[in-house]
């Protein structure tokens, strides 16, 4: 099997994002401001800030079903990271992008950002218990999306702790 090149501290690329993704935040917000449209960066925001909170291994661009690794009990395990700008209160009405059950994950992390872009909550669910929700809620939230409320339901947060 073909190792996997990892974008994080160990080749010095993770420090040097770290003031890339401020500038950007910035630019989120101003755009955001102006337009009353969202820039389109809340992913890349949402795997970095899941990256420096739980120390993961980012994967390089357009992995197939997973955006970052961590070392757990002697294994790798593969973590899907979606992301949301949330208003203030409480989420209603929000879906994240697509999970897949087809596609190579052990674990999805959801990141919720605020209106500035900081990460006001991470929430993580395994890959069992996000398969029985998705039966659950049958073949709506496979295609539209699985809504934020209810990962929240089955997730545990991890930040804030």
């Amino acid at each position: 099997m073909k190792k996997k090149k990892k974008h994080d501290g160990k080749n010095g690329n993770f420090r040097k994002l770290g003031p890339i993704i401020k500038r950007a935040k910035i630019l989120a917000r101003e755009y955001r401001k102006l337009t009353g449209k969202p820039l389109g960066i809340t992913g890349e925001i949402g795997e970095y800030e899941a990256a420096r909170l739980l120390r993961l291994s980012l994967c390089v661009a357009r992995q197939h079903g997973y955006d970052a690794t961590r070392r757990k009990k002697g294994r790798t395990e593969r973590i899907q990271i979606k992301s949301r700008v949330v208003p203030p209160g409480p989420v209603s009405g929000q879906r994240l992008g697509l999970i897949e059950p087809s596609k190579p994950w052990d674990t999805v992390v959801v990141v919720l950002l605020g209106e500035d872009y900081a990460a006001v909550a991470v929430y993580e669910a395994s890959r069992s218990d996000i398969e029985k929700e998705l039966n659950r809620l049958g073949p709506k939230a496979k295609k539209r999306g699985f809504p934020v409320k209810n990962f929240q339901a089955i997730a545990r947060q991890v930040f804030p702790k």
